[in-house]
């Protein structure tokens, strides 16, 4: 088989391509590059991308000995995950640039490309599995799988693939804890075994993503607001640099108030207003999501899963349906409460450790109360 093995020029993704040239593969690196200023150097352990990772990933592909290419995807990068992360909290919303880029680019943009070519899949570092099942009429299918190690698994941003992409990935990290993965990378005498992991959000290396904000939208000066007696109890400089659940950074004057904390309970983007409330406001147990994407067949019916509202997160029992009227519209009703859910993150949806698919999160409420669709 041929495949294209995505390399950021980290640690695991060089393991990935290295186990699939083992596995008998032709397999050829691509490096993406995502933004036309890169970095020359990296700033910190948080980054990726930069001119170095490029680097790095030209000298595994050269000890590997297969070909190696850079492929330009800077300005779909800067459309489909910049421009739509900024628009998104413009708009109120609380985004996974991490989901938008597996969506858009690298399952969408290079599995396209790749696939134009000539190549028959797309082989990632991601930690998750791909279970191969067989149903009654003997089809295989292939189904999205959490990692064996939690600590590392990607499952929740990889819910946005649909069952055409997943039949063209591989992931051949799925089954390795990370610390054998460094010492793999180590006896294979990559260079980068010790190369410190990244994190969200490449793009803001230096993790200030108020302040990235602030340089794109500007000051917005406006009014932070007590959420049950709509009194104004601050001010703010921008309602985008603020999230549901957040609790520092608030800048009010504690004197006006009793002596419990108060949390952001909800942005109103519209009238540039931050609502603030006590914790008990955060709690919420039924969700209605958009933009619905299957990891195979889409549920028919009311079904238990387990909802998992963050890449970290814990998963929470649920009862999830389809709409009947919006077949991208789902429906999820927790079997418990939980913080901090904010519109624009993603819900994604398991069956033990099987991924069932993701949708975004447009509304929050509680059970008894009315839910809004928008």
């Amino acid at each position: 088989m041929r495949v294209v093995a995505a390399m950021s020029g980290g640690v695991d993704s060089a393991v990935a391509a290295a186990r699939m040239l083992d596995a008998g593969h032709e397999v050829v690196g691509v490096h993406l590059a995502l933004s036309r200023s890169a970095a020359t150097l990296r700033e910190s352990a948080r980054g990726c991308c930069t001119i170095e990772d490029a680097g790095d990933a030209r000298r595994v592909a050269d000890r590997l000995g297969i070909p190696f290419y850079v492929w330009d995807m800077a300005e779909r990068f800067q459309r489909d995950v910049m421009d739509d992360f900024v628009a998104e909290y413009q708009a109120g919303r609380t985004p996974n640039p991490c989901l938008r880029c597996n969506e858009s680019i690298k399952f969408a943009a290079l599995l396209d490309r790749a696939v134009a070519l000539g190549f028959d899949a797309v082989a990632t570092g991601h930690y998750a599995q791909i279970v191969e099942r067989v149903d009654a009429e003997g089809v295989t299918h292939r189904e999205l799988h959490r990692a064996v190690d939690p600590k590392k698994d990607q499952s929740y941003v990889l819910g946005v693939l649909d069952d055409e992409q997943l039949s063209r990935a591989f992931f051949p990290l799925g089954d390795t804890a990370k610390p054998q993965i460094r010492e793999e990378a180590a006896a294979r005498g990559f260079s980068i075994a010790k190369k410190p992991d990244s994190y969200d959000i490449c793009f803001i290396p230096d993790g200030d993503t108020r302040g990235f904000l602030t340089k794109k939208l500007g000051e917005q000066p406006g009014e932070i607001v007590d959420a049950e007696s709509g009194e104004v109890v601050g001010s703010h400089e921008g309602a985008y640099g603020f999230t549901v659940g957040q609790r520092r950074g608030l800048g009010l004057d504690r004197s006006s108030l009793d002596a419990e904390p108060r949390y952001v309970v909800g942005v109103d983007a519209p009238t540039n207003r931050v609502l603030i409330g006590t914790q008990d406001l955060l709690g919420v147990d039924v969700i209605v999501a958009d933009h619905a994407r299957w990891c195979g067949d889409a549920p028919v019916g009311e079904v238990r899963v387990g909802a998992q509202v963050r890449a970290h997160g814990e998963e929470v029992p649920a009862l999830a349906w389809v709409d009947e009227s919006d077949p991208e519209l789902v429906h999820v009703r927790l079997d418990e409460r939980i913080r901090g859910v904010a519109p624009g993150q993603s819900v994604v949806l398991y069956d033990d450790t099987r991924v069932v698919g993701s949708a975004t999160i447009a509304a929050t409420s509680r059970a008894g109360a009315p839910v809004p669709t928008s």
